[in-house]
């Protein structure tokens, strides 16, 4: 199974950015799809953005034109851009991965959006 390790949260003021990444222990570029979920306190974890093997993306309508999905395959890290942060996009962030037909998921790693 694929290890994936999420970095890039924190504390930020709303109207900020931050760049959350996600570490793959084995080839980003061998994976069939990799996407960033995420869950608020009290709510289900939904998913953000997704990026096919072919380059295809996808964004939730409460991210679109805000947060960016990319990838560096030298790196193998997948990356999501978040920008004009609003205090709703408070949460858990989850980076999954489906490789071989085993999917995987980080452990998250947290962004706070502060008033």
């Amino acid at each position: 199974q694929v290890q994936l390790v999420e970095s890039g949260g924190g504390l930020v003021q709303a109207g900020g950015s931050l760049r959350l990444s996600c570490a793959a222990s084995r080839s980003i570029f061998s994976h069939n799809y990799m996407s960033w979920h995420r869950q608020a306190p009290g709510k289900q974890r939904v998913l953000v953005a997704s990026l096919s093997s072919g380059g295809s993306t996808y964004y939730a309508d409460f991210v679109r034109g805000r947060f960016t999905i990319y990838r560096d395959d030298d790196k193998n890290t997948l990356y999501l851009e978040m920008n004009s942060l609003e205090v709703e996009d408070t949460a858990v962030y989850y980076c999954y991965g489906v490789r071989a037909g085993v999917d995987s998921w980080g452990r998250g790693t947290q962004v706070t959006v502060s008033s």
